[in-house]
């Protein structure tokens, strides 16, 4: 499918194929999907903003770091760990306060991850 039509499946789709097009933006590794996966962090459905996270570090799209920090506070547990994986796989280093606090968050998952990208953004992993 072309990156135009999961695009627009991304903006215009059912929750399940908002999620599955930011999977397969983030799969496809192009920057021309940069801006709907960034506003795809704001989607009501978290699936949606979980994938999206890591579509935008797949792409390596460092320009959405503010919104992932920001996304280490959401409700949903798996947005979290999303944002945490994204920022280390981007080596966001302004993100090492936020994930510092994400050390201490009461998912599992979320710290694992919070752990691995500190180590990914100081070299170490």
């Amino acid at each position: 499918m072309l990156i135009e039509d999961q695009i627009t499946n991304l903006q215009n789709g059912n929750g399940l194929a908002r999620a599955r097009a930011a999977s397969a933006l983030g799969q496809a590794g192009d920057v021309r999907a940069a801006a709907a996966l960034q506003n795809a962090l704001t989607d009501k459905n978290p699936t949606v903003r979980a994938n999206a996270a890591f579509a935008l570090a797949e792409i390596g799209f460092s320009g959405a770091a503010a919104p992932l920090i920001g996304l280490l506070t959401d409700d949903d547990q798996w947005v979290r760990k999303s944002a945490a994986k994204a920022l280390g796989m981007l080596r966001v280093q302004e993100a090492e306060t936020a994930l510092r606090q994400a050390l201490n968050d009461v998912s599992e998952p979320v710290r694992r991850n919070a752990e691995r990208s500190l180590a990914q953004i100081a070299g170490k992993g």
